[in-house]
C-alpha cells in the first residue's frame, strides 16, 4: 500500500491512499486544482482515481469533491446523513457517482477494503476509515473531541495511523477565538488535544499499534508542528515508550507530506 497526506490541517485535508490496483482519496477539503497537483507532485492522477470517501461534511473537507467528481467522473462515499447535510454545497453529482454507504460499513474498490466507523465531533454523522490490503491496515482518524473504544477498537494494529493532535489546550484557552468556539473545541464533540493525543497513542502502543504515526489536522491559530510534535513525544517519553517502539511524524497543513510505502 501507498499512503500520502495531501494536506492536514484546519484549512484543509485530503489524504490519498493506493493498493496495488486502486487508488482513493480520504475528503477533498481544497480546490480540485491545489488536489491535482498535490497529486502530481507524487506522481498520481486525479483522473486515476476510483473513489472519494467523506469523513464528514465540513468544507476543510468537502470544498473540492464536486468539482473534481464532476470533471473526471469519480463516486463520492458518504454515509446519508452526511449527503444529507453536505449536498447543498457540493452542487450537482451523476447519479451513478452517488454512493451511500452505511456509517459502520465496509466497501471493496478492487484490492482494497474501505471500514468506516464512528467518532465524536459536531457533524452530521462523523466516521472514521481503515482501510486493508494484502495484509496491510492504514487508518484515518481525525476531527474528534475524545478517544473512544470504538476509535480504538478500529484503529489499533495498524501499519500507518493518521491521527489529529489539533490544539495546545493553553493556546486555545488563551487565544482569539471566541469564547462559544473554545467551548466547542474543547467538548467531546470538538477536537483532540495535543496531551490527549499523547495519552491514546501510549494507549494503541500497549494495544500493538508498532508502526508509524503521523500527527495531523493541526490547527493554524492554537497549535504549531513543533509543539504538537513535542508534546505528544513527552507524553511518549513519561510511558517508557521510545522509538523503537513507535514512529512520529508530522502531517503538513500546506502540501503533501512524505510519501509512505507500506
Amino acid at each position: 500500500m501507498r499512503f500520502c497526506s495531501l494536506y492536514s490541517g484546519s484549512s484543509g485535508n485530503s489524504i490519498f491512499i493506493a493498493s496495488d490496483n486502486a487508488k482513493v482519496l480520504i475528503d477533498a477539503g481544497l480546490p480540485g486544482k491545489k488536489i491535482g497537483d498535490a497529486l502530481q507532485s507524487i506522481g498520481e492522477k486525479l483522473e486515476e482515481i476510483d473513489g472519494i470517501f467523506v469523513t464528514h461534511e465540513h468544507s476543510d473537507h468537502i470544498k473540492g469533491i464536486g468539482v473534481i467528481s464532476r470533471k473526471y467522473d469519480i463516486p463520492i462515499y458518504a454515509n446519508a446523513d452526511t449527503w444529507a447535510a453536505m449536498e447543498k454545497n457540493i452542487g450537482k453529482i451523476k447519479e451513478h457517482n452517488i454512493k451511500i454507504m452505511d456509517r459502520r460499513s465496509t466497501k471493496s474498490i478492487k484490492d482494497l477494503d474501505i471500514k468506516s466507523f464512528n467518532i465524536p465531533h459536531d457533524a452530521a454523522a462523523p466516521v472514521g476509515y481503515i482501510l486493508h490490503s494484502n495484509g496491510k491496515k492504514v487508518s484515518v482518524t481525525t476531527d474528534f473531541g475524545i478517544y473512544t473504544q470504538e476509535i480504538k477498537d478500529n484503529i489499533k494494529d495498524s501499519d500507518v495511523l493518521l491521527f489529529e493532535s489539533n490544539h495546545d489546550v493553553n493556546m486555545l484557552k488563551f487565544g482569539p477565538y471566541p469564547y462559544v468556539l473554545k467551548r466547542r473545541i474543547l467538548s467531546e464533540v470538538g477536537h483532540l488535544s495535543n496531551e490527549d493525543c499523547g495519552k491514546a497513542i501510549v494507549d494503541l502502543v500497549h494495544s500493538k499499534l508498532h508502526r508509524k504515526v503521523i500527527l495531523g489536522h493541526l490547527s493554524g491559530t492554537n497549535n504549531n508542528p513543533d509543539l504538537a510534535f513535542e508534546t505528544v513525544c513527552s507524553v511518549l517519553r513519561e510511558n517508557n515508550i521510545t522509538e523503537k517502539d513507535i514512529t512520529i511524524t508530522m502531517a503538513s497543513r500546506s502540501g503533501p507530506s512524505n510519501l509512505i510505502e507500506i
